[in-house]
């Protein structure tokens, strides 16, 4: 007595239907609700009123924001998203020209077994991945 059992196939299926529309409202609302924080043109004023929004009216307010801010949460993300492959490239650059050529390996390890500093074999091993 007063517990829903599930007794059908038809329950699970209904069950499963549900869960998956929170599950996705969740989702949105956390989505307009990170957007809205990381907005830097939207002044204090306004996220203040926007959050209260959300919060008090989840469902209703994220239907609100995504009509009235979907077009610049698009555009947001897609410029920070270009930004991360900008910086990446930058830094694929600068590991890249941070390395020595094969010649200048060569010269430096030669340098370091007229020191002493490493053995003849030390200097074949280096000299081998230098030119690798």
């Amino acid at each position: 007595m007063g517990t829903n059992n599930i007794d059908s196939f038809w329950d699970v299926l209904l069950w499963s239907f549900w869960i998956f529309i929170w599950v996705a409202a969740i989702m949105i609302w956390f989505r307009c609700v990170f957007d809205l924080f990381s907005d830097n043109t939207l002044s204090g004023w306004g996220k203040a009123g926007w959050a209260i929004l959300l919060i008090f009216v989840p469902w209703l307010g994220a239907l609100i924001y995504l009509i009235v801010r979907g077009r610049s949460m698009a555009e947001r993300q897609m410029a920070a998203a270009a930004d991360a492959q900008v910086q990446q490239e930058k830094y694929i650059k600068s590991v890249a020209a941070s390395s020595a050529s094969p010649a200048e390996q060569i010269t430096h390890a030669k340098s370091l077994l007229d020191s002493g500093t490493i053995t003849q074999q030390e200097f074949d091993s280096l000299k081998a991945k230098a030119l690798a």
